[in-house]
């Protein structure tokens, strides 16, 4: 493998002037599925074209759907099929194989649509997709009734879905996870009840407020006592959309960053979501003295975004927990970066789901942190990051994680020094032209 590495340098200048960043990944993934499931042609702009999502297109262009992509910009057409229009392969006891990369979203999602079709499939996806935990979704799609099974019997992919008859639970999840939610609500358009999860705490709800907008009677509470409680009753169909997906706060985080880090920087990044379930980085930023201020809110198909102006900021140490974690798992790399620059122990806790993402993320971050001299220590389920020292540039490996890549590109603006990063490119998979921006 090419080692692909990234030279970062220190800031030589601020950050000014006005960027726009790729659209929403997790909105883009559920804007196919849903629309290759609705009656009638989903148009979709501002579309991220990274890896993941194109692994999304690519399972349903298998599964007989019509998808048109134009790149430049950023348009997807998805024909849809209506809910029961998915084709597997000609010969009824074969199964279509279905390749989903890199993507969890892609592989868990799609396992709930699949657990309810007529046809027998196997997802499977790369080295890594194949290691992370999939039993978190077939249990309660096997409680359903959906006969879903993991190949080598360890719990990950390769996923082997056989046609079932589904029925209607009520679920209780361990952990505040979209992707196991939106698992069994997607089983529930297929079932002959209504079907709910309740989760400890609110994970990010674009599959509600999507499904919603495409006909399906879905409804979400928040619970006295916290946790929160998504339902979703058996659905006839399902009813194309236009949909324009706002940029997404995951790949905006580290243009955040970057401007709070470098001083004199005033930098205005435009088109952002800010879903509540999504913008605990925002609170996070905030918390530690971050000036950003959000302008042009406004608001379509139920998704809220804005205009972000970040300005350059002297940070304080924060305590990171609890409800906030669902709210920016995607960007505590980032995050704990940050802490590292700013004064004071900033604890991250509650955050045990850090090590099943596309590398152990505590472990990761931990490691790159400490070349880079920071005194930091991981924990079960985060970590202590002792901030306010002077940080060295370092040669850091990406472990092929695009989060971890991409926070350590923004650590070294802001470093004594040049900093390396190994297999730098795998920043593909959410963002692409990212050194682009960057530079």
């Amino acid at each position: 493998m090419r080692d692909n590495s990234r030279i970062i340098r220190p800031a030589g200048r601020p950050f000014n002037g006005e960027i726009t960043v790729p659209g929403d990944k997790s909105i883009s993934h559920r804007a196919v599925m849903f629309g290759a499931i609705a009656k009638g042609t989903t148009r979709i702009r501002n579309f991220l074209m990274g890896a993941d999502c194109l692994s999304t297109i690519d399972c349903f262009r298998r599964l007989g759907v019509q998808i048109d992509v134009e790149a430049a910009p950023g348009q997807v057409t998805v024909h849809g099929r209506g809910l029961r229009g998915l084709k597997g392969q000609q010969e009824p006891a074969v199964s279509i194989v279905l390749d989903t990369g890199n993507s969890g979203t892609t592989t868990r999602l799609v396992s709930g649509i699949l657990a309810g079709q007529d046809f027998p499939s196997l997802l499977s996806g790369d080295a890594s997709l194949n290691t992370r935990p999939m039993k978190r979704i077939m249990e309660p799609l096997s409680q359903m009734g959906a006969r879903i099974r993991s190949v080598n019997g360890n719990g990950c992919a390769p996923l082997a879905i056989e046609p079932g008859q589904l029925h209607g639970i009520h679920y209780t999840t361990k952990v505040a996870s979209a992707q196991v939610k939106s698992a069994i609500l997607l089983a529930g358009l297929y079932a002959d009840s209504p079907t709910s999860v309740t989760e400890p705490a609110l994970s990010r709800n674009h599959t509600e407020l999507m499904l919603k907008g495409f006909g399906a009677d879905v409804s979400s509470i928040i619970n006295e006592d916290g946790t929160a409680t998504a339902s979703i009753r058996p659905c006839r169909e399902l009813f194309a959309q236009d949909i324009v997906v706002p940029g997404d706060i995951s790949s905006a985080a580290y243009f955040i960053a970057a401007a709070l880090l470098v001083p004199g920087s005033s930098l205005l990044i435009k088109n952002v979501g800010i879903n509540p379930t999504r913008a605990g980085f925002l609170s996070v930023c905030r918390d530690m003295g971050g000036d950003i201020t959000l302008l042009n809110e406004r608001q379509a198909g139920g998704e809220p975004s804005a205009d972000l102006l970040v300005k350059h900021s002297s940070l304080h140490s924060v305590t990171i927990e609890g409800g906030l974690i669902p709210t920016l798992i995607d960007e505590l790399p980032m995050a704990a970066v940050l802490a590292a620059f700013a004064d004071g122990t900033t604890v991250i806790r509650d955050a045990a789901e850090l090590k099943v993402k596309e590398s152990d993320r505590i472990a990761t971050v931990t490691a790159n942190l400490r070349a880079m001299g920071c005194d930091v220590t991981p924990t079960d389920d985060g970590m202590i990051i002792r901030g306010g020292k002077s940080l060295h540039g370092a040669v850091l490996d990406s472990y092929l994680d695009h989060r971890i890549a991409m926070s350590f590109a923004v650590a070294g603006l802001a470093a004594g020094g040049e900093t390396r990063i190994r297999n730098a490119n795998c920043v593909d998979i959410s963002f692409p032209g990212f050194y682009d921006y960057f530079n």
